[in-house]
């Protein structure tokens, strides 16, 4: 099974948490988005659903050899989460990678420049927040998100994405009270496997979607 785009994917998992939300109040649930690739998933499930979509914003953390290869995340001013597993792999430690985390963290404050414009984070105390992304492999970036979010003090926490790992998912649901997936296999090498259209999301296609479904001060 692939998902013919991110918008498709996004439709279905909207079904889903319809039927997640039946015995709810929608008046009272945010939809967070991980920039970039969840912001159009999230997009399609705020608009099923009609509740505001936001962005949580998460950069992740590269090895010194390659800022593509993650083996971190960092969300807010949060300390980062590391992938002990991946640090173990290529031989690193967190105390080697200071240099990593301050650059993600300067591209992490441009990105919420970028997308709020000055606008506050939202403030999800009290309220069911459903975080958002296209799909996770290793799931350290949902993770960061995660445990941020919580310190907000959402009523209820609920990660929801098209397809995510197995081992990934069973180790989510220790941080979040739900964690909704149309797919569960038993690995996902990569997300963009699971979609025939995986092109890069703009900023300018985030922007679009907070533009239409995140209401006005």
């Amino acid at each position: 099974m692939r998902f013919r785009s991110r918008e498709f994917a996004g439709q279905e998992l909207a079904v889903r948490m319809l039927e997640w939300a039946s015995s709810g109040d929608l008046a009272n649930v945010t939809v967070l988005a991980l920039p970039r690739g969840g912001v159009p998933v999230g997009a399609e499930i705020a608009r099923a659903m009609q509740v505001p979509l936001d962005v949580v914003v998460v950069r992740r953390v590269g090895v010194p050899w390659s800022s593509e290869v993650g083996v971190g995340a960092i969300a807010g001013d949060d300390p980062p989460v590391f992938d002990r597993t991946g640090l173990r792999a290529m031989n690193l430690t967190a105390d080697r990678l200071g240099p990593e985390v301050a650059r993600a963290r300067v591209e992490l404050r441009h990105r919420e420049r970028v997308y709020r414009g000055g606008r506050p984070a939202p403030d999800i105390a009290g309220h069911s927040v459903v975080v958002v992304d296209d799909g996770l492999a290793t799931g350290i970036t949902a993770l960061a998100a995660l445990r941020h979010l919580r310190r907000g003090g959402p009523l209820r926490l609920t990660l929801a994405v098209p397809v995510c790992g197995r081992e990934t998912a069973a180790a989510l649901r220790e941080e979040a009270d739900d964690v909704v997936s149309l797919y569960l296999p038993e690995r996902v090498r990569s997300v963009g496997e699971w979609y025939d259209d995986y092109h890069p999301v703009s900023d300018q296609e985030v922007l679009d979607a907070l533009r239409e479904l995140h209401p006005a001060p």
